[in-house]
């Protein structure tokens, strides 16, 4: 069996210190995947190497997340094994609803998003400021997934990246990139968690949208494995096998296959239910099970 490598791509917002971002994250992968599967829990956390971050969120907002408040939060996440009832009912609220009807209108609308409330709006503004690349920021926060992708594909490793979030966009476009830019022969498997991907002023401004069909698509994806929550507002689209169905028609991807029926996440803190975080996908049977099966695949 060839060496194995997980490289997790985090979502927007200032994030914990590296090391303790790193431990949080795979103390919840490793939980959910011991339930399914103790022997691959254990060989995934015998050696830290095996999950690897891409810590870019420091360089992009240069401040850290005070993490103490919501460790509580996770050690209770932890302690449940699925959502409650009260959990699916509040994913499904009214005011939820509303909130992903205004998010879906401004995906057509991008003209809109000036006018959304401060929240929304202030979450399109981030992906905004991605695509922009204002100050070079976008070609610098890739080149942190790049520096790394190219180490470990060419030392021969199998490679898991997952992508939470914009974390998914930005590796999207690095994998754009490494492909049709620098001619990088070599193949990875994609795990997205609550990913915008599927939203037209998305797939609009990826890398490629605009080139000819033959460079269009990134060549390195080998399989695409897509999770998405019900009520995550950031997946708004929550399929892509049929938004990508040219990667697949055109041999560039394997499979793209949707995860997202019936699926509900448990995250809490003081806030109430956030079903987008990425502790909450982490642990969850779904996430456990695709990332097993993908670590004991025969090469």
């Amino acid at each position: 069996m060839k060496q194995r490598r997980i490289i997790y791509v985090p979502g927007k917002n200032a994030k914990p210190p590296a090391e303790v971002h790193h431990g949080l994250l795979l103390r919840c992968l490793v939980e959910g995947i011991a339930r399914h599967d103790r022997a691959t829990a254990d060989a995934i956390s015998a050696d830290e190497e095996h999950f690897e971050l891409i810590a870019w969120n420091y360089f992009y907002y240069r401040k850290h997340q005070d993490i103490t408040p919501e460790l509580q939060w996770i050690d209770e996440l932890l302690r449940r094994e699925k959502a409650s009832e009260s959990d699916r009912r509040e994913a499904l609220t009214w005011n939820r609803r509303l909130v992903r009807s205004l998010y879906q209108i401004a995906d057509s609308f991008p003209v809109i998003i000036p006018w959304l409330p401060e929240t929304l709006r202030r979450n399109a503004e981030e992906t905004r400021r991605y695509f922009h690349n204002e100050g070079g920021v976008a070609w610098d926060v890739r080149e942190f997934l790049k520096r790394e992708l190219r180490e470990q594909l060419k030392s021969g490793k199998r490679v898991l990246v997952i992508g939470h979030s914009l974390g998914s966009v930005i590796a999207y476009d690095t994998f754009w990139s490494l492909s049709l830019q620098e001619q990088l022969r070599a193949k990875v498997d994609f795990l997205t968690l609550g990913s915008p991907l599927g939203l037209k002023y998305v797939q609009e401004r990826l890398l490629g949208a605009r080139a000819s069909p033959d460079r269009r698509y990134p060549a390195l994806i080998r399989n695409w494995m897509n999770v998405s929550a019900t009520g995550d507002l950031i997946s708004l689209d929550r399929t892509f096998a049929d938004d990508f169905s040219e990667m697949l028609e055109s041999g560039y991807v394997r499979s793209i296959n949707d995860h997202c029926c019936d699926l509900y996440t448990w995250y809490r803190n003081d806030e109430g239910l956030n079903v987008h975080r990425s502790y909450g996908y982490l642990v969850h049977p779904v996430v456990a099970r695709l990332v097993t099966d993908w670590w004991n695949a025969d090469d």
